[in-house]
């Protein structure tokens, strides 16, 4: 990563460091197959130590062994540039959060741009892949 953007990230946390109320994942180099890849080997190795039995294997227990354990699943997903795909981000985490496309790119994406987001996202009922009662 060049300086001048390891310095942006920096002065980013620093000013963000005590916010509260919202989580905003920025992944560099990530990919959510390799994440998932590193999950099956670590509960491997745990099973091989006798650390955990397969049947203790769970969507709870599977979801500890991830990069974002400490993290809740995200809401929202909000995807720029007019691609209409994830691309390869937060597969396992996103399987209930609702996405919302812009063509917007990153760099374009304002403030208004985002809550026209907010406001669709508002609009929704979320099911958690519950079925309509209706």
């Amino acid at each position: 990563i060049p300086v001048y953007l390891q310095e942006s990230i920096k002065k980013a946390v620093e000013d963000t460091k005590n916010n509260t109320s919202l989580i905003l994942n920025i992944a560099l180099n990530y990919g959510s197959r390799s994440e998932i890849v590193d999950a099956v080997r670590k509960i491997t190795e745990e099973s091989l130590k006798s650390n955990i039995k397969p049947e203790d294997i769970n969507e709870t227990s599977f979801k500890n062994f991830l990069y974002t354990k400490d993290l809740p699943d995200p809401d929202l997903l909000i995807r720029t540039s007019g691609e209409m795909r994830v691309s390869n981000f937060l597969l396992w985490q996103i399987s209930y959060t609702e996405l919302y496309f812009s063509k917007k790119f990153w760099p374009d994406f304002d403030k208004k741009e985002f809550i026209k987001a907010i406001k669709d996202y508002q609009k929704r009922e979320r099911r958690y892949g519950l079925v309509d009662a209706n």
